[in-house]
């Protein structure tokens, strides 16, 4: 019975997941390589996660999201977070209509289905609390009135790894919110040859339009319905306490580099965004693969290290492994 159930949601999976390959090539007409970043995009849209990517500037971050808005019919907006900015510069404020003798609500930036948000580290912390809580609540209030977001509404933060001179760092608190952290990379020789070739010989591609937030909403339905097996749900849970209690798992060695682990966040996002995973691949279930690709995006911002495990240069990305490589895999 449970085989005839799993085939049941595969089938509705691959009828439903056909539109991601249009969109991708759509998107892939303009951007060149960046797999990784495109597809932790799609999985942000299928389970309503935002995503706080890190990258040196120039790697087609604004560029990515603005052609994969232009390929579902989708409204996009880039902020580009200051020092001065004030938070009714992206949630909107009230002006005065000298006409009618009243005030009437302006609505900021951050009305629109895809948001960019450069650099948000640059924003005081009173500006990033006020995005963060409309990624949260998904609603602006302005003046006495509260106004609902558009849905989907998904917002994509960057962040400048080598400046900090000016920057406000995000607390742990915050970072949590945002359902993946990128590291996007640099691309490959090959690669830049080809955005040199595509972007000098003067012709430029515009991505056609070959989805809508229908096929978003079909799409994420079916996500939901995915199927998650008892042992790789343990697995996720297994995964989460060994950052809270290394040594209890075996990992006595992690125990001096990790001051507080992963929050209960994670294992909602572990196994929401391994679901969107097995989805893109055309599968109505979750294998362990999915949970291992996935895994470090969800957990790499989630960990607080201690100053012992940043005075010996070791990353959070090094940690994840290390729980990989040791957690039994179902």
């Amino acid at each position: 019975m449970m085989e005839e159930s799993i085939k049941a949601i595969t089938e509705k999976v691959q009828a439903n997941c056909q539109f991601v390959d249009l969109v991708l090539m759509e998107v892939r007409k303009v951007i060149v390589g960046q797999r990784y970043m495109l597809d932790r995009m799609m999985i942000g849209l299928l389970t309503e996660g935002h995503i706080l990517m890190e990258g040196v500037p120039g790697l087609a971050k604004t560029l990515a999201v603005n052609t994969l808005a232009s390929s579902l019919d989708m409204e996009f907006k880039r902020i580009q977070f200051t020092p001065d900015l004030l938070p009714a510069d992206i949630l909107g404020t009230m002006i005065y209509n000298q006409k009618e003798g009243s005030f009437e609500p302006k609505r900021g930036p951050v009305f629109a289905n895809l948001i960019l948000t450069d650099e948000i580290n640059r924003a005081p912390a009173k500006v990033q609390s006020a995005l963060l809580e409309s990624m949260q609540e998904k609603q602006v209030t302005i003046g006495d009135q509260t106004y609902k977001l558009p849905n989907p509404f998904l917002v994509l933060a960057t962040q400048n790894p080598i400046e900090q001179e000016g920057t406000y760092r995000l607390p742990e608190a915050q970072v949590d919110r945002f359902m993946l952290k990128l590291n996007v990379k640099y691309p490959s020789k090959a690669e830049e040859r080809n955005i040199m070739d595509r972007m000098t010989d003067g012709n430029r591609i515009a991505p056609k339009t070959v989805a809508n937030a229908e096929d978003i909403f079909r799409a994420r339905d079916v996500v939901h319905e995915i199927y998650v097996d008892e042992r790789i749900r343990n697995y996720i849970i297994e995964l989460v306490f060994a950052t809270r209690e290394p040594a209890e798992h075996g990992l006595e060695n992690l125990g001096d580099l990790i001051e507080y682990g992963a929050s209960p966040r994670a294992t909602l996002a572990l196994i929401t965004a391994a679901k969107a995973h097995a989805f893109l691949r055309g599968r109505g279930f979750v294998i362990p693969e999915d949970i291992k690709a996935i895994g470090f995006d969800v957990l790499r911002h989630r960990l607080s290290l201690t100053f012992e495990a940043e005075a010996e240069n070791i990353s959070s990305d090094e940690i994840i492994q290390n729980l990989f490589d040791h957690i039994e895999v179902p």
